[in-house]
């Protein structure tokens, strides 16, 4: 769930991890195993990985920053479940290299996709590492998002830019290499042989709302956190958000 002391860490991520808390839910009551086995990969410093592994969960993160793995050891030593939190140093692309085939109930793809040379194999790999009736959560930069913040935000070249590339970038100062439609996310999930559980959209307000108002504004977060649950199914606001939530699941127990 997310962290009551970190508001703006909860806005972020509160439909995400609706979602996800379901999926377990149902993978524990499938497997009639409490504590599931869970790849994080590209998973930092933990945000998703300790508060799962809080939760009771035994969670491999794999990312390749050396850093990210130290603060994530250092997180986990502090919230008490270092012994259910693993960091291994790799990447989606020699994901097998550090992580075991067909050895997890859930694997989280977070953030990976627009960073990797080839999205599919990355969504095979990561479909790879499942077990029959697993569940593969993907989170990816939304093309539509980038596109409204950048002609809100004045930038009617950019957006127009972002639009037209066939990676969504709105320049050669864009940070995100590659941003995705909610269509084509679908179509890497469907192409590496899944059913596609929900599709939402991350993040659709939240980025776009002042700051200020959000955390001065008495119950502004609370009814912000509400509407964004509300819109985060509908395809017309799913298409402008942040981020796209997909949640792909394999058949059989």
């Amino acid at each position: 769930m997310p962290d009551p002391m970190r508001p703006r860490a909860a806005l972020r991520t509160a439909v995400v991890w609706e979602v996800l808390q379901d999926a377990l839910e149902r993978r524990v009551k499938a497997t009639g195993r409490p504590a599931l086995d869970v790849l994080d990969t590209g998973g930092g410093s933990g945000n998703f990985a300790v508060p799962l592994a809080r939760l009771g969960h035994r969670v491999t993160v794999v990312d390749p920053s050396p850093n990210a793995l130290f603060a994530l050891e250092r997180r986990a030593a502090e919230d008490g479940v270092a012994d259910r939190v693993k960091g291994v140093q790799g990447d989606a692309h020699g994901l097998f290299d550090v992580a075991e085939r067909a050895g997890y109930d859930i694997v989280l793809c977070h953030g990976v996709l627009e960073y990797v040379d080839d999205p599919a194999e990355g969504v095979r790999n990561a479909v790879a590492a499942l077990r029959p009736g697993g569940v593969l959560s993907l989170l990816a930069a939304g093309l539509g998002g980038a596109v409204l913040a950048r002609a809100l935000a004045g930038h009617f070249t950019e957006a127009k830019q972002a639009l037209d590339d066939p990676n969504g970038r709105w320049g050669a100062g864009d940070p995100v290499p590659r941003r995705f439609t909610a269509d084509e996310l679908t179509a890497l999930v469907e192409g590496a042989g899944l059913r596609v559980g929900a599709v939402h959209g991350v993040r659709v307000f939240a980025d776009l709302v002042p700051g200020v108002l959000v955390d001065t504004e008495p119950g502004a977060l609370d009814a912000l956190l509400k509407l964004e649950a509300a819109a985060a199914e509908l395809a017309a606001f799913r298409s402008v958000a942040t981020q796209l939530h997909v949640l792909g699941e394999t058949q059989g127990d």
